[in-house]
């Protein structure tokens, strides 16, 4: 440990150290003393305890002093209030420079983690608060675990980065819960978005033998404590029955449909639970050193974590944004339209801003339908147990129905959301300022038209601002705020303090046709479009980007979308690029013909889409679409910004992470592009520098 110790401490580092603090505590029913450990940060709850090189010496330390002592009946381990901890300080992780000091890490983590099955005593971890990661690996190494049912997250997100949870995770989940609920946690979560779960998933799990609620809970934990050292409560737990080789197997085809290969962590963890079935405790520690080890010394690990700062810090500050200061108060939100779109902001707006919300539309059954839309959702929320009833009825009261605009005339923010035509959405404006004061901000959330013209007939066109949301709006966190060329920094304030309100990140965009995501999204499917009107099979180009672990393939994107919409988007990027944005004939007659996409249910090529698309002479390979793909996409995010769309290539990852839901191991687009070499060859130049996103 000394060799670890001095390797890790020698290096430079800005590590925001987590302390171990130690006290006594008499347990009550003459249960003895426990040694309870606090892991502070000395910061509040919106900095969460991590474990960098000195945070882990201080917890040695401090179990060095506890290890000395002949009078302890337990050790306890808690975290700060409404914090346990959150893993691995990732900007250490990020400057390894060696994968001497890489494993060094890894198994500095696990000699320190371990001590706590080496004390002689029994260990107990308290899980008061957000649990993840390290967080998570280091209760797995104490005796028993208690956890509070207002935890509002417990993960392992380590695959969705790029890594393994390597300081114990992998070997000790499977034994303590089964392989199929610790591949649930190691696995599928961090693939699925790294979803997290909450104390009673946690406890149902098996994650934890005791739970108690917040107000009481390390009182209550003690108490339980001090119940099992006595020997009034007993801990069992049920041997795996089931068969282990069948778990890894099935995850693997999982992660293979999701990824197709495209990143080694899940590989990796799966191989080291497959490991924990016959290895010792020791041999498993020692195998998951080594592939940390490897991970950290890799690529798609560099640019996961580029993807984490990226989501956990730029998103936060988003370049450009004017001083909040300037933002007006919104107590009133209007939305025209009664569509799908329209009813999921009409929720989002009452739900997050907790104010009135009036939607209008020319129809009473089509705002009847959508007022019962919202109401239908929130019934989903309250079985789901998320909001309370008098929550729900709140909710349902906060959003209304009006056949008029003059609903609007008290409203401080209104978006539109109807029928993507100019025309359409220039007369609604035109309405709509009739009624509301010079103060009320007009947002749209059109995917592709100009916000400078949509404003130009306007008495004030500077309270126009573009809005774009991501279906579905629940779920896609990305917001791009577009300004026009005459939008006031006010009207863009109380765009940013809304988005941030509705807690969606926000990027600002110049106002360019189709702005980012769909922008990228149209070159890219215009390219793929492209190589099966000239005879490639349907099968091949839509596989053709495979490698790249995308979340879904093209056409299957395009069946989400819906292939009318790609139709517009594609015909109004073309009518500003037309040498560049290529509009298929063949999705054309497929519109048509009324088809909602490529596949069909039983998810295999549609007969009759197939022949709309047939009569190609020119067919290209997996490599060649790929190829061609790729350098499109160098190319138009290079004009991108050359025309100043977004501040930096940062933004550009950001919008496609979070709009798009590109994996966190690509690190966004340009990142790939550069590490790929399509970047240098396509445009002369990297993107960022080397050593971003990339090892040095």
């Amino acid at each position: 440990m000394d060799t670890w110790r001095s390797l890790l401490l020698e290096r430079e580092s800005d590590e925001v150290v987590t302390s171990a603090l130690v006290r006594d505590v008499e347990l009550p029913h003459g249960a003895g003393t426990m040694a309870l450990i606090t892991l502070d940060n000395g910061f509040d709850h919106t900095k969460p305890n991590t474990f960098g090189p000195k945070g882990l010496l201080s917890l040695n330390e401090a179990l060095d002093a506890i290890a000395a002592r002949s009078d302890l009946a337990a050790v306890g381990l808690v975290g700060k209030p409404f914090i346990f901890a959150v893993g691995a300080d990732l900007k250490q992780i990020g400057t390894v420079t060696s994968r001497e000091e890489a494993e060094a890490i890894a198994a500095f983590g696990h000699a320190v983690f371990k001590r706590f099955r080496e004390l002689g005593v029994p260990s107990f971890a308290f899980v008061n608060g957000a649990a993840m990661g390290g967080g998570l690996e280091i209760a797995l190494h104490c005796d028993y675990r208690t956890i509070s049912s207002g935890v509002p997250a417990l993960s392992l997100p380590e695959c969705f980065l790029g890594l393994v949870p390597g300081w114990g995770g992998t070997q000790l989940l499977p034994k303590l819960v089964g392989p199929e609920k610790a591949i649930k946690l190691i696995v599928e979560n961090p693939l699925n978005q790294n979803r997290m779960i909450k104390g009673p998933q946690a406890f149902e799990l098996g994650v934890a033998d005791a739970m108690f609620e917040p107000a009481d809970f390390l009182e209550e934990s003690l108490r339980w404590a001090a119940r099992v050292l006595t020997g009034d409560v007993t801990v069992e737990r049920e041997p795996y029955a089931g068969d282990w080789d069948a778990a890894v197997a099935a995850a693997r085809g999982l992660v293979d449909l999701k990824l197709r290969g495209a990143s080694p962590a899940p590989y990796k963890a799966l191989d080291l639970i497959a490991l924990a079935k016959t290895a010792s405790l020791d041999e498993g520690f020692a195998a998951e050193d080594r592939a940390l080890a490897d991970l950290i010394m890799s690529d798609p690990l560099r640019a996961g974590v580029y993807s984490f700062d990226l989501v956990q810090r730029r998103a936060k500050r988003p370049v450009g944004a004017p001083d909040k200061s300037l933002a007006r108060k919104v107590t009133k939100v209007g939305v025209v339209g009664a569509g799908l779109m329209a009813s999921q902001l009409a929720l989002l707006f009452a739900r997050r801003l907790q104010v009135p919300v009036v939607m209008t539309d020319l129809d009473q059954s089509r705002l009847d339908k959508g007022v019962a839309y919202v109401a239908a959702e929130v019934d989903k929320l309250l079985a789901k147990g998320r909001i309370s009833a008098d929550e729900a009825n709140r909710l349902k009261a906060l959003v209304t129905g009006s056949l008029t605009k003059d609903a609007f005339a008290d409203a401080d923010f209104v978006i539109e959301a109807v029928f993507e035509e100019m025309s359409v959405k220039q007369q609604v404006f035109a309405e709509v300022e009739e009624v509301v004061s010079a103060e009320c901000v007009l947002a749209t959330n059109t995917s592709s038209l100009s916000i400078t013209e949509m404003a130009a007939k306007l008495r004030h066109p500077e309270r126009v601002v573009g809005f774009h949301f991501f279906n579905p709006v629940a779920v896609l966190p990305l917001l791009e705020v577009i300004r026009g060329e005459k939008t006031s920094d006010e009207t863009l304030a109380t765009a940013f303090a809304v988005g941030k309100s509705l807690k969606k990140s926000s990027v600002l965009v110049a106002d360019a046709p189709a702005f980012v995501v769909n922008r990228i999204l149209t070159r890219f499917m215009g390219e793929v479009a492209k190589a099966v009107d000239e005879g490639t099979p349907i099968e091949v180009a839509d596989h053709a980007m495979d490698e790249l672990g995308l979340p879904m393939s093209p056409f299957v994107l395009l069946q989400l979308v819906g292939p009318a919409v790609a139709l517009h988007v594609a015909e109004t990027l073309h009518a500003a690029f037309p040498e560049r944005f290529y509009v298929s004939e063949n999705l054309g007659k497929l519109v048509a013909a009324g088809k909602s996409g490529f596949y069909g249910p039983d998810f295999q090529i549609d007969p009759e889409v197939r022949e709309i698309f047939s009569g190609g002479t020119n067919p290209s390979t997996a490599d060649e679409v790929r190829g061609r793909v790729l350098a499109a996409l160098a190319d138009e995010i290079r004009r991108m910004l050359d025309e100043g769309v977004v501040a930096e290539a940062q933004d550009i990852d950001l919008c496609m992470i979070l709009g798009a839901g590109w994996p966190f191991h690509l690190g966004g687009i340009t990142p790939y592009l550069d590490r790929t070499g399509v970047a240098e060859q396509a445009t002369g130049a990297r993107f960022l520098p080397k050593g971003v996103a990339s090892l040095p």
